[in-house]
């Protein structure tokens, strides 16, 4: 068994999940290095160094498993650039796209189209099988004004009616047109599309 960290997607930092979740010390930071390290020795198998936010670490339980996972790292294509663009249901990586409860009305006072979302640190899911926000803004107006509320009572639930969380919420002409609820990933983004031209076009 071993321990894989795909580093083309990895941030790489002493800050990195795994090194808090594993219980035995088999991952670790080098200091020296500057770098993630596995000590296969006293790796456990336990897995738990897998809540790596973007998918990054994978344990693997066979020679087999190795080699095919080993390979799938040097086919990636993907980059830490990748990493590094506001994703639906994230914590937002522009400081602009942030704004808060208190904020938010003053934010709405524009003119031009208005796409709102609303998540909580407990809804995050990976960044790299998230949509791009700059995705979701060309299916509702390319024009439109957006910014992300981390949401800590339910004062903006219960103001939009939503329910679930991640969600995005659509206004246009200071009326709000609906929201679309939950999380959705690059392949299931047909959907997501779908629920927005219905919001939109009514």
């Amino acid at each position: 068994m071993a321990v894989l960290i795909n580093f083309k997607i990895c941030d790489n930092s002493k800050d990195c999940n795994g090194l808090a979740a594993c219980p035995t010390g088999a991952f670790d930071w080098d200091e020296e290095k500057q770098t993630l390290v596995i000590h296969d020795d006293l790796c456990v198998n336990c897995a738990k160094c897998e809540c790596c936010s973007v998918d990054a670490i994978k344990v693997t339980h066979s020679d087999e498993e190795y080699e095919r996972v080993k390979k799938e790292i040097e086919d990636d294509p993907r980059t830490l650039n990748d990493l590094f663009i506001d994703r639906f249901g994230a914590a937002p990586i522009q400081e602009e796209y942030s704004t808060t409860e208190e904020n938010i009305d003053t934010v709405l006072h524009s003119s031009r189209p208005f796409m709102l979302e609303l998540y909580s640190e407990d809804t995050i899911e990976c960044l790299l099988k998230s949509i791009p926000i700059r995705e979701i803004l060309q299916k509702f107006d390319s024009e439109a004004t957006f910014r992300k509320i981390e949401v800590t009572s339910d004062k903006l639930l219960d103001r939009y009616g939503v329910k679930e969380l991640p969600a995005l919420v659509f206004i246009r002409d200071n009326k709000v047109l609906g929201s679309v609820e939950g999380y959705f990933t690059d392949e299931n983004n047909r959907e997501l599309y779908n629920k927005i031209h219905e919001l939109t076009t009514k």
